[in-house]
């Protein structure tokens, strides 16, 4: 079915079947530590491995993260991937994925956030809105509780601000730079992509 294209599809799984698991499974260091070993470890701890750079967006804190996260890759996601086709929405989604866990670990590295573990699809997530800001940059949205429709463009705007200031001013338990990491790499890849292909807009989606 076009309006739900495989890829969104198998990833709204895919998180759906690890939260189960993270419910089933507790999270133990000294038993079966299923959320130890997919989070996203600060790269100076022992418990850091290469592959959660990779597993940590498909794990998530709670339903309610795991719901936001996932209407918004349903909401976006779909539009995207049936534009660009399934091969390149799922190289761009983990491209913003792997991104924004690379900008986690680097700013700890560097002392700019402290070093906690990290769990969501939120980074990829947040690649996708800039993505869609950027291919659809006018198209209005209603974003609650705002009563009147707001383009893409300011939308993606909108979202960016907050984050760096939430990210400078209250840290908290969410990981804001992160999910600027994600748009950082996926603007890149955007127009990594726009240079290097040559239709008539500068787009090539399949």
């Amino acid at each position: 079915m076009k309006n739900f294209p495989p890829v969104v599809k198998n990833l709204l799984i895919i998180n759906c079947l690890v939260f189960v698991a993270q419910q089933i499974l507790p999270a133990s260091a000294l038993h079966f530590p299923l959320q130890g070993w997919i989070s996203l470890h600060y790269v100076g701890t022992p418990y850091f491995r290469l592959w959660q750079l990779f597993t940590y967006m498909f794990a998530h804190a709670g339903i309610d993260h795991l719901f936001f996260n996932m209407f918004a890759l349903w909401m976006f996601g779909r539009i995207l991937e049936n534009v660009w086709g399934s091969k390149r929405f799922l190289f761009y989604y983990m491209v913003c994925g792997v991104g924004a866990g690379l900008t986690q670990e680097l700013l700890q590295l560097a002392g700019v956030i402290p070093p906690v573990p990290v769990v969501g699809a939120s980074g990829a997530v947040y690649g996708l809105l800039l993505a869609f800001g950027v291919m659809f940059p006018n198209m209005p949205l209603f974003i609650i509780p705002i009563p009147v429709p707001i383009k893409a463009k300011w939308m993606v705007i909108g979202y960016t601000v907050i984050e760096l200031l939430e990210g400078i001013f209250s840290y908290g338990n969410v990981a804001h730079f992160a999910h600027l990491g994600g748009m950082v790499f996926g603007l890149m890849l955007i127009l990594y992509w726009r240079r290097h292909n040559k239709d008539t807009n500068g787009w090539t989606y399949r």
